[in-house]
């Protein structure tokens, strides 16, 4: 496979010191795509699972040496943190081994689009104000992950479509789940479009999109540990929703949703 550079490229919640971090995919994507800007917005170690269980294995060490070779050979990174990584926000605008920490930052596309880049937790009232709830939620979200696993063997061994995702089954059957996310997107759009950008790029809860509400657009990531989604900016400036399976990428959004739209 050929490798496809793009302008920009978005990916967060990746879970690095996490059993449910997908880290051979992430690999794999990282190999077979460069861009001039590597955007990591947030939840990229996840010193909660860390705390609870030492976990590293050498596929996360070799993602670790893999973004800070691209950094050395000209891309651009921003180390946008998270909730799971918040220790780091403490280093804003540090450098370390030529990656930036930066809280938040302004990215502007070719088109001249501007997006806030967040991690997205700051707008999330659970994660905010009552996080003994988040860690709660995500014991939960790890025992899904971890029974999908045994599932997609299961199902493999029958010969049955493995990348069924519990997880995702249960996020979108589950009304308040449903409702949540909703409430999520609504809170980033109504809280930032009076803020002279053009839409948001964030992460934190594991949903992959790209929407347009009200004449803003919201685009979040996705994550690492279920879906392995990444947005990629074209050096036109269209936005772009990228689902990857190992050694081929699927693009799940092809309507070239733009920024310049």
């Amino acid at each position: 496979m050929n490798n496809k550079t793009y302008r920009t490229i978005w990916i967060s919640d990746l879970h690095l010191g996490s059993t449910q971090c997908q880290a051979d995919v992430l690999l794999d994507f990282l190999k077979y795509n460069d861009s001039e800007k590597l955007y990591l917005v947030g939840d990229i170690i996840d010193f909660w699972a860390l705390f609870k269980k030492m976990y590293w294995p050498r596929d996360h060490n070799t993602v670790i040496q893999k973004v800070l070779r691209k950094a050395r050979h000209g891309t651009q990174v921003i180390y946008i943190p998270g909730n799971h990584d918040e220790n780091i926000r403490q280093y804003d605008n540090h450098v370390f081994g030529d990656i930036i920490v930066k809280n938040s930052d302004v990215h502007t596309t070719s088109a001249g689009k501007k997006f806030l880049v967040v991690h997205g937790d700051e707008y999330d009232t659970i994660a905010k104000c009552h996080k003994w709830i988040a860690k709660i939620g995500n014991d939960g979200y790890d025992f899904l992950l971890w029974v999908n696993r045994v599932l997609r063997v299961i199902r493999a061994w029958l010969g049955i479509q493995s990348n069924f995702s519990l997880a995702a089954f249960v996020k979108f059957k589950v009304k308040n789940v449903v409702q949540f996310i909703s409430d999520y997107e609504e809170s980033i759009v109504s809280t930032l479009r009076d803020q002279s950008l053009d839409g948001v790029i964030c992460g934190h809860i594991h949903h992959a999109e790209i929407k347009n509400i009200d004449d803003f657009l919201y685009v979040n990531t996705g994550d690492f540990v279920e879906s392995c989604t990444a947005i990629v900016e074209h050096l036109n400036g269209t936005l772009e929703l990228v689902k990857w399976h190992k050694t081929e990428a699927v693009i799940v959004q092809d309507e070239t949703l733009e920024a310049n739209a």
